[in-house]
Order: C-alpha cells, then sequence, then structure tokens
C-alpha cells in the first residue's frame, strides 16, 4: 500500500502468492467438478428416456401379439373381413413398436456410457497446463 504519492505497490508476498494460486486452483477443480454433474445429468435423462421408450415399444409388442393371435382366431373362424381388420390393427400396432423400439436403441446409445468425456478432457488440460507452469 503506498504511502507517498511517488511510492508504487509492493508485489504480494510468497504467501499471498501461493493463496491466491490455491483459491484459483479450487475454482477450477470447482468447476470441473460442476461440468462433470451436469455432463452426467444430460446422459442419466437420455438414457431414462431411452428405457422408457423401450418400455413402451415393449408393451406395444405385447399388444401386437395379442392382435395376431386374435386375427388368427378371427381368421379360422371366419373367412369375413374381420380378421383383415384385425391384420391392419396388428400391421398398425408393429408399426408403432418399431419406431419406439428405434428412438429408444438411439436415446440409449447418447446416454452411454455415463461417463463425463467433456470434464475428463477437461480436467487433463488443466493438469497439464499446471504441470507446465502456463
Amino acid at each position: 500500500m503506498p504511502t507517498h504519492a511517488g511510492e508504487r505497490e509492493r508485489p504480494l508476498g510468497l504467501g499471498a502468492a501461493a493463496k491466491a494460486v490455491s483459491e484459483r486452483v479450487s475454482a477450477i477443480v470447482r468447476l470441473e467438478i460442476q461440468l462433470a454433474v451436469s455432463e452426467l445429468k444430460r446422459k442419466v435423462v437420455a438414457l431414462g428416456l431411452g428405457i422408457g421408450l423401450l418400455v413402451g415399444a415393449g408393451i406395444f409388442l405385447l399388444f401386437m401379439l395379442g392382435f395376431a393371435f386374435a386375427t388368427v382366431a378371427a381368421a379360422f373362424a371366419t373367412f369375413l373381413s374381420t380378421w383383415l381388420a384385425l391384420l391392419i390393427v396388428t400391421g398398425i400396432l408393429l408399426a408403432i413398436a418399431g419406431v419406439l423400439g428405434f428412438l429408444g436403441i438411439s436415446a440409449v446409445a447418447k446416454g452411454t456410457p455415463p461417463v463425463p468425456e467433456q470434464a475428463i478432457a477437461e480436467a487433463k488440460l488443466t493438469t497439464e497446463a499446471l504441470k507446465n507452469g502456463r
């Protein structure tokens, strides 16, 4: 702290500099932890959505199986247009299950593996920068 108009501020002492570096490193570590948590949350949400869509696809496949059996029963019972209507419904359910299955598999693929890759890369870069003194 200057006492006269012409005096300059003295540079920080070693203890103060070490404290400043320690605070900055702590801030960087906290930010990297926040990044990792954010990335994991995003992947877990994608994984949960994918699992939910796959469960939906399974339910529609169960309905499709029921309608397929109803179609066979109607076809054997009578050769009227009822079985054709049931067959069309079975095809529609199969198409819905296929779309849900495709969406579920792609959502699960986005969420796996649930590893915070970006946060790990940033931590490696930070460690390397600290080692090199930059």
